[in-house]
């Protein structure tokens, strides 16, 4: 999520009021390219892990990284397109290369709707927390599995997941009602301060001070506060990393 706001914010500001060029070099979304070239760039959100550019007109274009999409910033006058570029954006200040997005569409308002409708709060956005609490409250899932879930709370990852659990103290594996009010809300507190942290500099770093190690638990031997040995297992489909020591 952090890096998606990010993206958000540096697009914004090369483009936001620009009619901006839009090409597809690899040509999967030549008819989409097409459709946005020389419209206006009203606004540009991140929502959870989605990123979607306001046009003028009746669409916005979405975008989902996923675990293998990148968006590359060039100077302008840009190189030519190398690899598998789905998207090229173009304003006056840079030109935007996008690859391997997980989805790279137009949406008309009322998917752009239903889209934000399915996914939980972003703690990034200022979003009413309430919603991801209460469900929370009322799981018998591990947090480990309801703090990655998106229609839950969106923007946290798997590395965000291990280190807001190892930060307080949790055990990934207790039901979400079984973690008190007080849990609940540092829960999201924390990730609100991480993912912050993490879209200001551009890097995941939790650890700070004298440490040579930017990340406490996650892909981590040892843990940070004890020293003991840190356990990785799969949970919700991601490899979790958590000291069962420390997180009793």
């Amino acid at each position: 999520g952090h890096t998606v706001h990010r993206l958000a914010r540096r697009i914004g500001a090369d483009g936001l009021g620009d009619r901006v060029g839009a090409s597809s070099p690899q040509g999967r979304f030549s008819e989409g390219a097409a459709a946005i070239d020389g419209a206006a760039l009203t606004a540009v959100e991140a929502a959870g892990k989605h990123l979607l550019l306001e046009l003028d007109g009746a669409q916005a274009l979405h975008v989902h990284l996923g675990l293998f999409g990148r968006m590359s910033r060039l100077a302008t006058p840009p190189r030519a397109p190398r690899g598998a570029v789905r998207l090229r954006l173009r304003t006056r200040a840079a030109v935007w290369d996008l690859r391997g997005p997980t989805a790279c569409e137009l949406l008309d308002p009322v998917a752009q709707d239903a889209l934000l409708a399915r996914i939980g709060p972003d703690p990034l956005r200022g979003d009413d927390p309430e919603p991801a609490l209460s469900r929370i409250a009322r799981s018998g899932r591990a947090v480990g599995a309801l703090i990655l879930d998106q229609r839950v709370m969106s923007g946290v990852g798997n590395v965000y997941r291990a280190e807001i659990l190892f930060a307080l103290r949790i055990d990934p594996h207790r039901p979400g009602r079984d973690l008190s009010s007080t849990d609940r809300e540092a829960m999201w507190e924390t990730a609100a301060e991480m993912l912050a942290a993490g879209e200001r500099s551009g890097r995941i770093q939790t650890v700070t001070g004298v440490q040579r190690r930017r990340l406490a638990v996650y892909r981590q031997r040892t843990c940070l506060a004890c020293g003991g040995e840190v356990r990785r297992e799969d949970l919700a489909g991601r490899p979790l990393h958590w000291c069962p020591a420390c997180q009793r």
